[in-house]
């Protein structure tokens, strides 16, 4: 099991004010039409941080119509692409000077450790509104990739993370981008998001989340407008470790995969498959690093991972756990919650399992890995492709060959070789299969914000007519 740090910095660390707890439409912050608020919990606790306007299908008009007559009428989209691009500069650079408060709320709303958070997360939101305000004004015909395009927007953060969605509007309005074009609506799926997803003056939806969600935004999508669809969905991407790894490398990458932000994310390496030959002692390994892994309060830094985002959330995992002891899989390590309060799980790993168990089956979003041995390159590929997923996949081995003959044969949009999570602005990343389709990152992310449109034109009285 883990080991759990009662540590707490919050003494030394001034929590911040909740500024932000409002709608943002227009350029304004206001109530929800309804006055309908909602609860978002401290996870480290389970206590109440604030309430938030709930807003639903009567707000989702309202932003809708801001941004409609943002796009249609407003200055955003007329702008050359060098202004737009200063904006978008001035706007990263706010999040810089406020990376601090930033990192603090995704802390008390969602568990994140703040020096991740800090020292990455909302670095890398400034990074890629650099990297798309580059593009703004090369383009020939998400946030970022969408502002550079010269769109206007509806927001609707999940609804157990609201805050920092809501103060990254407020920067918005400093940095200067015109009322009406980002518009923020606070609010649950079946109201807000299903408002948004079949309403019959938006264009374009993105959306990020489960499978079984995106079904139901591609069919309202499919019987409202007929407007385009991006999904970044579920996965269980798998982790494929060769004999010839080094061991420790191998164990860090494979714990690293499962553990980071505490298993809630969609490209953790969930399934981990390791070649007969090093298995036991990868094993060994892998137990021995899990039981030192300091599990705790996510001010702390010497915490390595936080609480899961919900009460929902804690319960789902611990539910999967309970799955796989009863389904025959064997529980090597951890599988409880750890501390008196707040939703903290060990890290979990299982081997012996079979692919049809619901541990290897399903998206568990949680720090639970299950194990497995293989022998030969043709079983792990069998194996690794033996999932409705397809969003990412790692491989460690020192044979450019097998790593050539492996990323080539897993059906996933994304694979990393002796790495994991390496992310770059220059990457696009998508799914294959169920894990969705459409391209974040890259100038491929510009291409679902753009149509393509063909103007013809007679040259009369001409040498080539």
């Amino acid at each position: 099991m883990g080991s759990h740090s009662e540590d707490s910095l919050v003494s030394s660390f001034k929590i911040p004010t909740i500024k932000f707890t409002k709608l943002f439409i227009n350029g304004e912050f206001v109530d929800s039409i309804s006055g309908k608020t909602f609860e978002t919990i401290d996870p480290r606790t389970g206590e109440v941080i604030a309430r938030i306007a709930e807003g639903d299908k009567e707000d989702v008009d309202l932003a809708v119509k801001a941004a409609r007559d943002a796009f249609d009428s407003g200055p955003w989209p007329r702008l050359p692409g060098t202004e737009r691009a200063k904006i978008m500069m001035k706007y990263a650079d706010l999040i810089d000077q406020n990376v601090e408060e930033l990192a603090a709320l995704d802390t008390i709303d969602a568990g994140k450790l703040f020096s991740m958070g800090k020292a990455v997360d909302i670095p890398q939101v400034a990074n890629t509104l650099r990297y798309y305000a580059g593009a703004a004004d090369k383009i020939h015909g998400e946030l970022s990739p969408a502002l550079a395009a010269g769109c206007t927007m509806v927001v609707k953060p999940a609804e157990q993370t609201p805050l920092s969605a809501l103060y990254y509007a407020h920067l918005a309005k400093l940095a200067g981008i015109p009322d009406g074009v980002l518009n923020v609506v606070t609010g649950f799926g079946p109201t807000a998001g299903a408002a948004i997803s079949s309403h019959m003056d938006i264009d374009v939806v993105s959306f990020t989340g489960s499978t079984e969600v995106g079904r139901k935004v591609m069919q309202a999508a499919a019987e409202s407008n007929l407007k385009v669809v991006s999904l970044e969905l579920g996965g269980k991407s798998p982790l494929i470790i060769f004999d010839d790894a080094n061991v420790e490398v191998a164990a860090q990458l494979a714990l690293v995969g499962i553990l980071f932000n505490k298993g809630e994310i969609c490209v953790a390496s969930s399934r981990v498959y390791v070649q007969e030959g090093i298995y036991d002692e990868l094993v060994k390994k892998l137990v021995e690093k899990a039981k030192a892994w300091v599990v705790g309060d996510p001010f702390d830094p010497q915490v390595q991972q936080g609480p899961q985002v919900d009460k929902t959330q804690f319960e789902k995992i611990l539910s999967y756990i309970e799955h796989g002891k009863r389904e025959g899989a064997t529980l090597l390590t951890g599988g409880k919650p750890l501390g008196g309060k707040g939703y903290y799980i060990e890290p979990t790993i299982f081997t012996d399992f079979k692919e049809e168990m619901l541990i290897a089956n399903d998206e568990i979003f949680g720090p639970v890995m299950a194990l497995a041995k293989f022998k030969t390159i043709d079983e792990a590929i069998e194996r690794a492709n033996k999932t409705r997923y397809g969003l990412a996949a790692g491989i460690v081995t020192k044979d450019l060959n097998v790593a050539n003959t492996v990323s080539r044969s897993i059906r996933a949009g994304t694979i990393w070789i002796n790495c994991y999570f390496a992310f770059d602005n220059d990457c696009p990343f998508g799914g294959y299969k169920m894990s969705g389709f459409g391209r974040d990152f890259g100038l491929e992310a510009l291409h679902k914000y753009l149509h393509v449109k063909s103007v013809v034109t007679p040259l009369y009285n001409t040498p080539w007519l």
